[in-house]
């Protein structure tokens, strides 16, 4: 599925306003040599050299007074390349512009690839070398509040402009400086857009608006980059608009459009290991803060805990996203994650038994990321099991064992072309 959005306004951006097509045949005019170490270097001594923050207008600035005659798209050009080097994402920037960009991946200096929605598939951009990548993850993760170095070599960061930047260092990493970079996008699709999109159709479509108006409990399952996160912020915003919604997550992702959103986010310790907040934590906090909806946004490891505590206070109509192979392997995963929080099977068994409702799983494939099932979450003789009620079979929803459960919950007809 494409993603289409604006580019967060806090991100920098060309000093011309211009598109980026516009911008890369500017680029194309410059001489390759305009926006060399030196220049680079250069600037970046005069802009660091007063406090305050990096602007456009101060990089300008700084590149006018070294007196290089680069001419008006050269300047413009320079002005772009080196406030992305000083305050951005480097030769990453430009990435950036493309909409349907959600993730980008640097492996070494010349192995830059970004995810348009379709897998995988190279960028076409490049780093000098080693050393630059390092330095760039390293300005990234200190922008963060972090320190990427030998005793912390591996750093997870949220970022202003709606970044989320994961950096490895050697020899964790054994080919170099890896960097991830996930994009958030500022505006969230709607239901008919990600129908459109080619995420669900019809009969699943009014499944999902009637799962939220019913107040049931749900998970969204899949893989990394299927589009859970997508799909959760567009759910939340079908709540009423009079209800409160407290968003618990580990990294601030969601963004749903409603009138009356609480967000919470974890904080790592500092460097003495102290002030950290957890997500335990900010779900006791989050109970004295009147929430009609409680959501724990990802749930990958000990904090399943806390996800299925949040969902047994009496907060109905709930929700939070789980990695998982299939919707049929939820009960499974969350056993194991209950394990690391010290929770035993029947445990784990009992609380998400009362907690949740439905599961939804998305995939992605070469077509783009789709609902795959959704299933009711049962507790029987044989333990606790998610049951397939829609299927998604070659494009086309299919009944499945638990359905007519499901749509009777629903009050909808067990018929799925009038469910349709």
């Amino acid at each position: 599925m494409s993603t289409r959005h604006s580019v967060p306004p806090s991100a920098p951006i060309s000093p011309s306003g211009q598109p980026a097509g516009a911008r890369r045949r500017q680029a194309r005019v410059l001489d390759p040599r305009g926006v060399d170490s030196a220049l680079l270097e250069t600037v970046r001594e005069s802009v660091m050299a007063d406090a305050g923050p990096v602007t456009a207008s101060r990089v300008a600035a700084a590149v006018q007074a070294t007196g290089r005659l680069l001419g008006t798209a050269g300047s413009l050009a320079a002005v772009e390349r080196i406030s992305a080097e000083l305050n951005g994402l480097g030769p990453l920037q430009e990435l950036t512009r493309d909409l349907h960009v959600t993730d980008i991946f640097v492996n070494a200096p010349d192995s830059v690839w970004v995810d348009r929605g379709r897998g995988l598939e190279p960028a076409g951009v490049s780093f000098a070398g080693e050393a630059q990548v390092r330095a760039l993850a390293s300005r990234l993760v200190a922008a963060g509040g972090r320190r990427l170095d030998d005793g912390s070599p591996c750093v997870d960061v949220r970022l202003d402009g709606g970044y989320r930047v994961h950096a490895v260092l050697p020899p964790i990493s054994t080919a170099g400086t890896l960097l991830s970079v996930r994009i958030r996008r500022e505006q969230v699709f709607t239901m008919d857009e990600l129908r459109s999109g080619g995420m669900f159709g019809s009969a699943v479509h009014g499944v999902l608006e009637r799962i939220v108006e019913r107040r049931l409990s749900f998970l969204i399952s899949g893989a990394t980059g299927s589009g859970k996160t997508t799909l959760l912020s567009t759910l939340l915003g079908l709540c009423s608009p009079a209800e409160r919604l407290v968003l618990i997550e580990d990294a601030s992702e969601l963004n749903p459009v409603h009138p009356h959103i609480v967000s919470l986010e974890s904080r790592h310790g500092n460097l003495e290991g102290g002030g950290e907040v957890d997500l335990g934590e900010l779900v006791r906090q989050a109970l004295r803060m009147r929430p009609d909806r409680l959501v724990v946004g990802e749930c990958r490891g000990a904090e399943v805990r806390e996800l299925l505590t949040a969902m047994n206070t009496g907060h109905t109509g709930g929700g939070g996203t789980i990695h998982a192979n299939t919707a049929t392997a939820v009960p499974a995963r969350l056993t194991a994650l209950g394990a690391l929080a010290g929770l035993g099977q029947d445990a784990v068994r009992l609380q998400a038994a009362s907690a949740l409702d439905v599961v939804v799983h998305v995939e992605r494939s070469r077509q783009g990321r789709h609902v795959a099932c959704v299933g009711v979450v049962q507790d029987g003789r044989g333990g606790l099991a998610v049951v397939p009620a829609l299927e998604n079979r070659n494009g086309r929803p299919s009944a499945g064992p638990a359905w007519e459960a499901l749509s009777e919950r629903l009050g909808m007809s067990p018929e799925l072309g009038a469910a349709a």
